[in-house]
């Protein structure tokens, strides 16, 4: 980046060609080698090379060619060489070059003379321009439309030069007069853009004139008119009506691009109901007419955006975007939702639910190969729909029913969405109340997970309130457990006589459990029993096929313990009320009897061989505490059971609602406006000559002004913060930068002054990065006047999160002095924290996150010690680390080691060391190193072995 480069050309860094080479190639007369001999150059020149050398030759041979693509090749090469010596001025070889020029501007091919007026667009020296002004003016008037826009481009880069006024000083008015004649539509949007940039009040006129024809206009020159619009609105706020008018025209354009420009700048120019109703509208039908998801994403953010300022009138197309969901982008279909739940009103809340419901019974239909893509989006779909219910509760009844029919479904996720949901709605809906929960009774056999099982238990055992619920419920729960015991006599006697015998599988894919450390939702370690999706074995006791097992007897059988106990506590809860409603004693003792009986039968299932794990004791302490409160129950137990539980969860509801109403009521108490602000009363004013539109354009803008929304963006004091000091106010130059971080951008505003009474010649800003920043583009040379300043930009990306520093200086001459002066800046530091945005993360949706990426260091442990707090102790000794908890303290159950060490040597400086150990059935140790570091990079990436050395041996 030594200098600005406006030709970029990829370049395979081989074996370089020799200069002699190519030198040897342009002087023969093979068109073909000297076109291969050219690129080369080019792209040496381009990586670093100077090749003085080649000058030249290039005169001589190359410059007489009548060859296309040699011409083409030539006018590079004269674009990226250096024009000019080290003190700006212009290289007496180039004078060489500007009769070239100047024949190629009257050549008789029209491709010659089209693109040698591209290459004077890049070309800054006013010593080679000068020349061959009169040529590119006459141009202007060729009878070729090729070269006729080329000419406007090259009139309007000369006009553009800082002393470009000098050069072509009646560019305006030969513009507007080839533009009132032109016919081509790229050469009336360039003629129409130089207005625009170097004489606007020619351009807007020009525009008011023809402004009946706008809309017949090529979509090109109707982009220009849609950005002169907006320059000319934002500097001259009155005469914004008239301009709007043209913009609401432009929306009938057949150019989606024009039509989506329109709508952007009616949103961002007007606050009128009308002007934002038209834009909304414009983009629901670009929303639905448009396939490329893209597209659809980038207009979804501007819907976003349109929903913050204007809620009213978004709450009106909540309809046509829903719409949209009809993409099988998942990313699409979010945040559609994510929209559409922001909007929802007592007024279209019915018409959201009902459209959501009709979009779930669809994912039914959904073919096999799209089944786990219709999952995702039915839980999508259940998600919304609680949320709207959470909303306004008086449309759950309407669609609870059809939502408890995917209870069963084969996406987990979705089956236990719609599960909350309906304990959710069960609690805060009493009228709902019997009719769903004969509902589940009626789908719980086809429920499959046992998550999703274990919740639907709970809603039976608190929401089966009469006699005729308790019973089904009872009923039901029996029916999916299956006879009784889980094994047969016979079966045991044969797994005693047989060890080595594996019994039939129950399930292709069922649960089993065992103990491995869990990462917490902190981050830290914690050791639990876990369960995990494998192939296990248990005795086949139904006749028949496998698939005919019962729903809680083939997860039982798998070995979910925990399940068995939800199962003997919603039996126990059961019983305890049908001792309230059932009058018959009779009925209660044979109802306690038979819970006893399966309660008995899991124990003891789980105490068997055939149990793919023993029973852990958490569920064997909870079922045998079930089984003694139905054998002696007090009336504080029983209130405990029957009323506590659900009480508890009613005040969770309670907080989870007070929390979300303070959180709106935080953001509404926000002041955007002071109470002694002036207040406009737009009754008072004229309204003659004022269209409806402007007439709102007014009342908003005063709205705007009254309520602090045109000022609320530039927050001052914010922006104070962010600038930081380069230079000491001794120097002759201060100097000051403004840093806006935007994602992985970063852009430097520097502000610099001479302090000096000289003028500063060649002033240039040297900025160098540390880390993984890349300086994009290099600041151009300056000339400083005495106590003047100047703004200079500076682009920076960002390529990581590790933190990284800007450093650099400002170098200048003087008029006096010929000598470069260096001005030493003040590093600035980029902290990671800058381009990092807080957010709002549910904790299942962290933990699916952690669970999908790699965000912990493993490292593979390689040793021969088989004792885990042997080797634990090795660690420490090995890499003199610091152990935070002791030895004794660390050890958990089944050969489970852990520890977090200190590290100051190896892993560097305030290193924190997670290791993880566990003994295997073989005795051999196997685990993993897991390494946090506060202030530099992880020591070791993944994968890494670590060798442990000691007397002895390695280890």
């Amino acid at each position: 980046m030594e200098k600005p480069c406006t030709l970029l050309v990829h370049f395979d860094k081989g074996t370089p060609a020799m200069a002699n080479e190519i030198k040897e190639a342009l002087e023969g007369s093979d068109v073909v080698a000297k076109v291969d001999a050219m690129k080369r150059a080019i792209m040496l020149l381009l990586n670093g090379e100077t090749l003085p050398q080649l000058f030249i030759t290039i005169v001589r041979y190359v410059l007489p060619s009548e060859d296309h693509t040699v011409q083409k090749l030539l006018l590079l090469y004269l674009e990226i060489i250096d024009k000019t010596d080290a003190r700006g001025r212009v290289l007496p070889e180039m004078i060489l070059i500007c009769q070239n020029l100047l024949n190629n501007l009257q050549h008789s091919n029209e491709y010659i003379r089209g693109v040698t007026l591209r290459f004077l667009c890049r070309i800054s020296e006013p010593e080679i321009l000068e020349p061959l002004i009169p040529s590119v003016l006459t141009n202007l008037e060729h009878r070729h439309p090729f070269i006729r826009r080329n000419a406007l481009l090259a009139i309007s880069s000369i006009y553009r030069l800082p002393n470009g006024e000098q050069l072509l000083p009646d560019a305006p008015e030969l513009v507007e007069k080839a533009l009132s004649s032109e016919q081509d539509a790229s050469a009336k949007r360039n003629a129409f853009v130089m207005l625009c940039n170097c004489s606007q009040d020619r351009a807007v006129a020009y525009l008011l004139s023809n402004v009946d024809r706008v809309a017949e206009w090529p979509d090109l020159l109707q982009m220009a008119v849609v950005d002169l619009i907006q320059k000319v609105c934002r500097a001259n706020r009155p005469d914004k009506g008239k301009h709007i008018k043209i913009i609401i025209s432009l929306l009938s354009s057949s150019s989606t691009a024009v039509v989506y420009e329109c709508a952007g700048a009616l949103v961002s120019l007007s606050s009128a109901p009308t002007a934002v109703r038209a834009a909304a509208n414009t983009y629901c039908q670009l929303l639905s007419s448009q396939s490329d998801n893209n597209v659809r994403l980038i207009i979804l953010d501007r819907l976003i955006e349109l929903r913050k300022s204007h809620r009213e009138v978004m709450s009106e197309v909540v309809m046509d975007v829903l719409r949209a969901l009809s993409s099988p982008n998942p990313d699409v279909r979010r945040k559609v939702l994510d929209i559409v739940l922001d909007l929802v009103s007592p007024k279209n809340v019915d018409e959201v639910v009902l459209f959501l419901k009709k979009e779930v019974v669809k994912t039914q239909a959904a073919g096999e190969s799209d089944k786990d893509a219709g999952g995702e989006y039915r839980q999508m779909l259940v998600q919304a729909i609680h949320a709207c219910t959470v909303k306004f509760p008086e449309v759950a009844g309407s669609v609870v029913h059809v939502l408890m029919d995917f209870l069963g479904d084969s996406n987990v996720a979705s089956a236990i969405d719609v599960v909350i949901f309906v304990r959710e709605i069960i609690e805060t809906n009493p009228k709902l109340r019997v009719s769903m929960i004969q509902r589940l009774t009626d789908t719980f056999y086809q429920i499959r997970a046992a998550r999703v099982c274990s919740c639907a238990l709970w809603i039976l055992g608190e929401y089966s309130l009469s006699l005729s619920e308790v019973e089904a419920a009872i009923s039901t729960i029996k029916q999916c457990l299956g006879e009784l015991p889980f094994y047969s006599a016979t079966e045991d006697a044969d797994s005693t006589t047989d060890s080595t015998k594996q019994p039939h599988a129950v399930n292709s894919s069922v649960t089993t459990s065992s103990r491995r450390p869990v990462v917490l939702a902190d981050g830290t370690y914690a050791t639990q029993s876990a369960a995990s999706e494998a192939a296990v074995v248990a005795p086949s006791v139904v006749p028949g096929s496998l698939s005919n097992i019962p729903n809680l007897r083939s997860l039982i059988l798998s070995g979910d313990f925990f399940l068995a106990a939800v199962v003997a506590s919603t039996l126990t809860k059961l019983v305890l009320r049908l001792e309230e409603v059932q009058p018959a004693k009779a009925e209660t003792n044979k109802a306690g009897a038979s819970a006893l009986l399966i309660m008995a039968s899991m124990l003891q299932f789980g105490q068997s061989g055939f149990a793919p794990h023993p029973i852990d004791d958490d569920s064997y302490d909870r079922i045998v505490l079930c089984m003694r409160l139905l054998c002696n129950t007090g009336d504080e137990v029983r209130k405990v059971w029957l009323e506590s539980c659900r009480q508890s969860f009613a005040k969770m509801l309670a907080e989870k609602q007070f929390r979300e109403t303070e959180e709106l009521r935080a953001k509404a108490q926000i002041s955007h406006a002071q109470p002694d602000d002036l207040i406009d009363f737009y009754h008072l004013k004229s309204r003659k000559g004022m269209s409806q539109l402007e007439l709102e354009d007014e009342v908003q803008d005063d709205l705007k002004r009254a309520t602090g929304e045109f000022t609320k963006d530039t927050d001052d004091a914010a922006r104070l913060n962010r600038i930081l000091q380069l230079t000491g106010f001794s120097d002759p130059i201060y100097a000051e930068a403004y840093v806006t971080v935007h994602h992985y951008d970063i852009v430097l505003d520097v502000t610099i002054i001479n302090r000096t009474k000289e003028t500063l010649q060649n002033l240039c800003l040297e900025l160098a990065t540390m880390g993984d920043l890349k300086l994009v583009d290099r600041p151009q040379n300056y000339t400083l006047a005495p106590e003047s300043s100047r703004q200079i930009k500076a682009n920076i990306k960002v390529s990581s999160t590790e933190t990284g520093v800007i450093f650099g200086n400002i170098v200048y001459e003087t008029s006096n002095v010929m000598e470069r002066n260096v001005v030493v800046l003040n590093d600035i530091h980029i902290d990671i924290m800058d381009y990092i945005s807080p957010a709002a993360c549910a904790d299942v949706t962290f933990r699916n996150m952690w669970a999908e990426f790699e965000w912990e260091n493993k490292v593979a442990v390689s040793t021969v010690i088989q004792d885990e707090k042997e080797f634990l102790d090795h660690i420490i000794k090995s890499t003199n680390m610091k152990c935070l908890t002791p030895l004794s303290a660390l050890e958990g159950e089944c050969g489970f080691l852990a520890a977090n060490l200190y590290a100051k040597s190896v892993f560097g400086e305030d290193a924190l060391v997670n290791i993880s150990i566990e003994k295997q059935a073989d005795g051999k140790l196997s685990g993993y190193i897991r390494i946090r570091s506060k202030t530099q990079g992880i020591a070791l990436s993944l994968g890494d072995k670590i060798t442990l050395k000691q007397k002895g041996g390695d280890r």
